[in-house]
């Protein structure tokens, strides 16, 4: 398949998703049994040569979460150009599989979750992110360098919706928050007793500055049909845990974490759903909190600060035993 192809074919994915939204948003919501896929959101060059890419993932239900393990069917491939769009062929490699993916998905949309860096002479390749999340279903998000696919900070802030959608020109600099978890980036509790948490956020840039817009209060206000394409949300920083790996299930955060996916159903707790207000940043900007796992196993957290244009993220390793 050549890439003026692959672009058409693209963009008439976007079109079909486009009038399913307006139909889902006249008439359902699908809670579950929809598929998952991954997706390449775009690149840019680090300052040693390198380059960054970026992936996330749209989950078309709104209820239902997957646990994917990395293995045949959640996998990285660095592959030759056009050599696995057949989505028949297997490109697993064990050696490749692994490049920090997510093995929980949550619902909905959860964009630039991630980066993989490849290296200065990744040329034409395509690093390629296959997902099965249902057996008979097998998706792909093909990584590349074209120039099509450069980004900047501006363009992920206008993805997400930041600062209400805003298109201003000083978001393409804009700096992601400063984000430093305390204590070991390896920890052991047992199921059952609580382990605490506790985060520092801090934007550098105060860009995009909080704002004092108020909330949507009145029923016509707060259940206003959508204005625009991509759901906004309001400037300011913010912290939630989420589960990276492991059942997110057998987890419990105190207190309640808000959402880091786009849920924009009213009342959900997302910066993105009305009448959400981003809250001010506690004392010291240090951000506590607790989680509870009720169930052994390994698992991977999380912590995503944003400045509800850009992220940073970091991850704690917890094995919890009985």
């Amino acid at each position: 398949m050549n890439y003026r192809r692959m672009r058409l074919l693209s963009l008439l994915f976007v079109l079909v998703s486009l009038a399913g939204l307006v139909t889902g948003q006249e008439r359902r919501m699908t809670l579950s049994g929809e598929i998952l896929s991954p997706a390449y959101e775009g690149w840019w060059p680090n300052d040693d040569g390198t380059f960054k890419l970026f992936f996330g993932y749209m989950n078309s239900n709104w209820q239902e979460e997957f646990d994917i393990d990395i293995g045949s069917r959640n996998y990285f491939s660095i592959v030759e150009p056009n050599e696995l769009d057949d989505l028949d062929l297997d490109g697993y490699d064990f050696g490749q599989a692994d490049k920090g993916q997510p093995t929980h998905f949550y619902p909905r949309r959860n964009p630039f979750l991630f980066t993989v860096d490849v290296p200065a002479d990744f040329g034409e390749n395509e690093l390629v992110w296959t997902l099965a999340a249902r057996s008979d279903y097998v998706v792909r998000a093909y990584g590349t360098l074209k120039p099509d696919y450069r980004i900047d900070p501006q363009v992920i802030s206008t993805e997400v919706g930041g600062a209400f959608g805003s298109l201003d020109d000083r978001l393409r600099t804009n700096i992601p928050p400063d984000l430093t978890i305390e204590g070991e980036a390896f920890r052991s509790v047992r199921a059952g007793e609580a382990l605490d948490m506790a985060a520092i956020i801090v934007d550098p840039d105060n860009l995009p500055a909080r704002s004092s817009r108020p909330p949507p209060r009145t029923p016509d206000q707060i259940y206003r049909p959508p204005q625009s394409i991509v759901a906004s949300s309001g400037p300011g920083e913010r912290f939630s845990w989420i589960i990276y790996r492991g059942p997110a299930a057998r987890a419990k955060f105190e207190p309640v974490q808000m959402k880091t996916y786009t849920d924009t159903r009213v009342y959900s707790n997302s910066p993105w759903s009305p009448p959400f207000t981003i809250p001010m940043p506690p004392e010291n900007n240090r951000w506590t909190s607790t989680v509870t796992f009720d169930t052994p196993g390994e698992y991977v957290l999380r912590g995503v600060a944003s400045d509800g244009s850009m992220f940073t993220y970091q991850n704690i390793s917890v094995t919890v035993t009985r």
